[in-house]
């Protein structure tokens, strides 16, 4: 049996600053004595710790606080200064990037279109993306949320052909990308990284179990389990696109990385060939959906048709859902994507009343209520998250 390990003064002292900086990051500028107040210290441990993390760099003072007569107070606030983070989100269409100090705060945005043919190197089309945000200094840690997996046991991307990704395909990725950007980066999954981000600002706070369904041109999940993301042996748990689903060509029958499964029964691309199939128009699958939407609400024939259509995806929809929560028992599932989203409550409703007639479980099921692109937002949170983690223990002085 081992013997606790006693504290060592640098250790107290790291505790105390974390505690100091997180109690920053969360409630904004205070004052020493409510740093004291809310992390337990001593009114001269709290001074002595306040002037540690100003040497540090990282606590800057923020004005004075009008008290009583004749009191003031000084303000400290996290030095935004201190880091800076990125986030990558990449598409075949374009590279969306973002940056941001170490508080949060969005510094910089940046969309590079990528052509049919992409020219010159990977590394040199991620730099432009990064540069064109205008990062105020040098990054601590950069996400790139990609449509496919890194499997941890080869560090190769997978779960796409080099037709889907181009230029990704190479051995050692992420230490490539790490030595091309100058920065230390990681490579996620984008639909993992939308969970993440429903997680800590959406529909699934404070749920430690969920499954997030991204049903949009392509399929996918994330599957988050006592608050961890699951990613399987081979990065690819939530690669739903490919489950075998009745009423759909299997593997065996249309090819490896082809139509089949789900995504052949569920992709965006079936939706808005189905929905034409009841008279529902749309220049594209999320326009079909809002359409039949908004048609199912009025009378008579058209109407009619239109509820069929959306029935007909939900049940298609609940499906795979159903296969899922079987084996996953999920408290939550939380719906996203340009289908389900166009087709908004009442898609999600039927989606909820089909899955509960076919499973024993009966989940709760919401739509995302993360604004913006959820890819960015979730690569960004975890690169802060790094970030933070890398400054923060830079004020352990060792004895």
């Amino acid at each position: 049996m081992s013997s606790p390990v006693p504290g060592t003064p640098s250790l107290l002292r790291a505790i105390n600053d974390r505690a100091a900086l997180q109690a920053l990051l969360e409630r904004g500028p205070l004052t020493r004595p409510e740093i004291g107040a809310l992390t337990g210290l001593s009114k001269p441990t709290a001074s002595q710790l306040l002037a540690r993390l100003q040497e540090a760099g990282l606590v800057v003072l923020d004005g004075i606080r009008e008290g009583l007569p004749g009191r003031t107070a000084e303000l400290y606030r996290i030095n935004p200064a201190a880091a800076y983070a990125g986030a990558l989100d990449v598409t075949p269409g374009r590279i969306e990037a973002r940056i941001a100090d170490i508080t949060g705060t969005i510094v910089g945005e940046h969309v590079l279109p990528t052509p049919r043919r992409p020219p010159g190197e990977l590394v040199d089309r991620l730099n432009a993306a990064l540069a064109g945000a205008g990062p105020p200094g040098p990054l601590r840690q950069v996400v790139i949320g990609v449509q496919a997996a890194i499997d941890p046991s080869t560090g190769r991307l997978g779960y796409a052909t080099a037709k889907d990704m181009p230029g990704w395909h190479i051995p050692d990725l992420v230490p490539t990308l790490s030595r091309g950007l100058g920065v230390p980066v990681a490579v996620e999954n984008n639909v993992n990284l939308v969970a993440l981000a429903e997680q800590a600002h959406g529909a699934a706070h404070d749920h430690p179990d969920f499954v997030l369904l991204w049903a949009d041109e392509g399929i996918g999940s994330a599957l988050v389990l006592g608050g961890r993301m699951h990613r399987g042996a081979t990065g690819g748990a939530g690669e739903v696109g490919y489950m075998p689903t009745p009423g759909a060509p299997t593997a065996r029958e249309a090819g490896r990385f082809a139509n089949h499964g789900y995504q052949a029964l569920t992709g965006g691309q079936v939706v808005l060939k189905l929905l034409r199939s009841y008279g529902v128009r749309g220049t594209d699958f999320r326009q079909a959906v809002a359409n039949a939407v908004r048609a199912a609400q009025g009378a008579g024939p058209r109407a009619d048709d239109a509820r069929a259509g959306l029935r007909d995806i939900a049940a298609r929809l609940a499906v795979g859902l159903a296969a899922i929560t079987s084996v996953v028992d999920p408290g939550l599932i939380v719906l996203t994507g340009g289908v389900v989203l166009s087709g908004g409550q009442t898609l999600r409703e039927l989606i909820e009343h089909e899955l509960h007639a076919l499973t024993i479980p009966r989940p709760q099921v919401r739509l995302s209520t993360v604004d913006g692109n959820p890819v960015l937002a979730g690569a960004l949170d975890l690169a802060l998250a790094t970030a933070r983690d890398e400054v923060f223990r830079s004020t352990v002085v060792p004895t």
